[in-house]
């Protein structure tokens, strides 16, 4: 499978790419080609220290491309991004595109982190988004309550739920085998779409949480 990541440069994109790897083609994409080349040897080198072998590989391109040549498309870009980002690219992707929300709108304010959606009465993060996929049934919302430190080091163990948020059986399916791929994380449907606020305000809970009980890098497992 063909996996590309918009803002693949920053640390969530390089915990995609090392955790997948393994058996995926990853595409890292950035606004300029050459860094997300620079980006990809380096992720590239790290994976094969660290497992020896892959058996996908990790390149780097400009986000136009990545977009354009993806099985499935992760937008690992902030929420103030979404409006400049999604009409620019999503337009850009196949059909049959399965397109990866993690995206979290949150702020960070004197009193902790803050969900904006639920604070200003603004869209959350899967609504704005799906404004610009062409069928939104290839949505989904997922990857929103994974440590970004522990995901990018492939050293760590991971034992966490990932919620998932979609209306397309085939898209979220898709997704769901993503997440079984990196060991230690599973998958929990939460339902359509229009719940996948539930999924992002698990971030700032557990980030205001992490800051002020001085937790590491904590996640979320039900059980």
């Amino acid at each position: 499978m063909r996996i590309g990541v918009i803002g693949g440069t920053g640390g969530m994109g390089k915990g995609f790419a090392l955790r997948w790897c393994g058996g995926n083609d990853v595409v890292i994409g950035s606004r300029d080609a050459a860094r997300a080349s620079a980006a990809a040897k380096e992720y590239e080198g790290l994976a094969r220290g660290a497992f020896g072998s892959i058996g996908g590989s990790i390149t780097g391109a400009a986000n136009a491309d990545v977009a354009a040549d993806s099985d499935v498309l992760v937008l690992s870009i902030a929420y103030e991004s979404i409006g400049s980002a999604c009409p620019e690219l999503l337009p850009l992707a196949r059909d049959d595109c399965v397109v990866v929300s993690p995206i979290v709108p949150m702020e960070k304010t004197d009193a902790g982190f803050e969900f904006i959606p639920l604070r200003d009465g603004k869209p959350h993060s899967h609504q704005l988004v799906e404004r610009h996929v062409r069928d939104k049934a290839n949505l989904v919302s997922a990857f929103h309550v994974i440590s970004e430190k522990k995901l990018a080091d492939p050293k760590m163990e991971l034992d966490y739920d990932i919620f998932v948020c979609g209306d397309g059986e085939r898209a979220v399916d898709t997704v769901k085998k993503l997440i079984t791929q990196i060991r230690g994380l599973r998958p929990v449907y939460l339902g359509p779409g229009s719940l996948a606020y539930m999924a992002e305000i698990a971030t700032p809970l557990l980030l205001n949480a992490m800051i002020r009980n001085k937790m590491k890098n904590p996640g979320i497992k039900i059980v």
